[in-house]
């Protein structure tokens, strides 16, 4: 489904001089790697040094990378079963598809949202022109968990376009987009299961911009262009910004001596302090409860993809 489309504010987000700043508890590097069918993603976490971020499982960085014609991948056909799965294209073109019949072509700007819950079997596969004509391709996706009372919870898809999404101009050229929760007083559109926030912001050099995170909220800035001083602790692209869970506002800038822009991403959720257990695809709170969603799944439980043109799939 498609949720209605935002206003596009064209005011300016500033900062507060005066707030106090939340302490910062540690700086994380990201480190490449091989996922899904073949492609390479920056991941700061979970790594052998951070394994989660509650309520936050997964982050990664897909390219950029230049595919020439017939050399695009992606993620065919696999389950998941016990939080949320989050896509969101800089550049290049995905398409989704899932054993709900959801089909979602994931554009420059775009995001998918997908709620696996109670489980889902879905692919991310280049689009027919990405496939043909090659070309950039750059995103990223996180993992979301839930809560155990909502682990299994129906599967939903939400997909929306660049355009829906709440978009603030900085004060020195650079912009702000906020796809979930509330940064700098705007809000965008995505309804999360749990108190999340997820923004983009691009700063020029001069650029300062301010997230009042909520209190005991995890919150993240990930710089994966350019650099930027996050609460006076200078990162660098590739290198995640882990606040601590306290009271204050998270403040990122970029001096006006700078000779890049700096892009970061903005991520905040409400701890959900529960056990976890992972196996691959599936995120469960007991081992027993893995194994249940593996035998599921191979005993096909998760359903499967609907092939394309058989009349029962719905776009979003």
């Amino acid at each position: 489904m498609t949720a209605p489309s935002p206003s596009t504010s064209t005011s300016t987000a500033r900062s507060t001089a005066t707030a106090t700043l939340r302490p910062i508890e540690r700086l994380v590097t990201a480190h490449r790697q091989e996922e899904g069918g073949g492609f390479i993603v920056r991941r700061p976490f979970p790594t052998a040094g951070a394994d989660h971020f509650d309520p936050f499982l997964l982050l990664d960085e897909m390219g950029p990378v230049c595919y020439a014609p017939g050399e695009a991948i992606g993620a065919p056909e696999h389950p998941h079963r016990g939080f949320e799965t989050v896509t969101y294209m800089l550049d290049g073109a995905m398409e989704h598809r899932d054993s709900t019949g959801a089909v979602g072509v994931i554009r420059p700007g775009a995001v998918q949202w997908m709620t696996a819950g109670a489980g889902i079997v879905h692919s991310e596969l280049p689009t027919a022109d990405m496939m043909a004509q090659g070309g950039l391709n750059h995103g990223f996706q996180i993992w979301i968990n839930l809560p155990a009372a909502d682990k299994m919870t129906p599967p939903r898809y939400q997909g929306f376009e660049a355009d829906e999404f709440t978009r603030s101009d900085l004060e020195h050229g650079g912009t702000l987009r906020v796809l979930a929760g509330t940064v700098a007083g705007f809000t965008g559109p995505v309804e999360t299961s749990i108190p999340i926030t997820y923004a983009h912001v691009t700063l020029q050099p001069g650029d300062t911009i301010d997230w009042e995170s909520a209190d005991g909220e995890t919150a993240l800035a990930h710089v994966f262009d350019g650099a930027a001083e996050v609460n006076g602790q200078q990162a660098d692209s590739g290198q995640l910004v882990v606040l601590e869970r306290s009271s204050g506002i998270v403040r990122a800038s970029v001096s006006t001596d700078a000779t890049e822009a700096s892009e970061i991403l903005f991520l905040g959720g409400r701890p959900i302090d529960e056990p976890i257990a992972r196996y691959g695809p599936f995120v469960m709170n007991t081992n027993a409860e893995l194994q249940q969603a593996v035998d599921d799944y191979q005993a096909g439980r998760l359903g499967s993809i609907p092939a394309a043109g058989s009349g029962i799939e719905r776009t979003t």
